[in-house]
């Protein structure tokens, strides 16, 4: 069976994708982006916004059954190598209880260009 988790944002349309999906007890969750909400604008700081990924991520997991406990592996696109420290510094708030296998890699640019990170996560349940 799988479950198919949508958040809202305006991509999932368009480009045609799930924000999570559900396979068993396995827990994929999307690319995601430091999306604001609606009438916001996006954080500047990187900090900021690997937090609002954050925010997204737990919440897509939390609608598949799963916490950021339960995160087995990460995969985090950044745009500038100078913000590593800081993004890997809210990674570790974020999942440092979980401990995932994680990876960081420095990307040219990402779709929107006030974007510094986006983020996928894996979970085992």
């Amino acid at each position: 069976m799988v479950d198919r988790v949508r958040s809202g944002s305006p991509y999932e349309a368009t480009i045609g994708f799930s924000r999570a999906v559900r396979v068993g007890e396995r827990v994929l969750v999307s690319g995601t982006a430091p999306v604001p909400p609606a009438g916001e604008s996006v954080a500047s700081g990187p900090d900021d916004q690997m937090r609002r990924c954050g925010e997204i991520i737990e919440a897509a997991l939390a609608e598949a059954g799963a916490t950021m406990a339960q995160v087995v592996r990460t995969r985090m696109f950044i745009t500038d190598p100078a913000d590593a420290d800081q993004i890997g510094a809210v990674h570790a708030e974020l999942f440092g209880q979980a401990a995932p296998a994680a990876t960081m890699v420095v990307v040219a640019a990402l779709l929107d260009p006030a974007w510094k990170v986006e983020v996928e996560a894996e979970a085992v349940l």
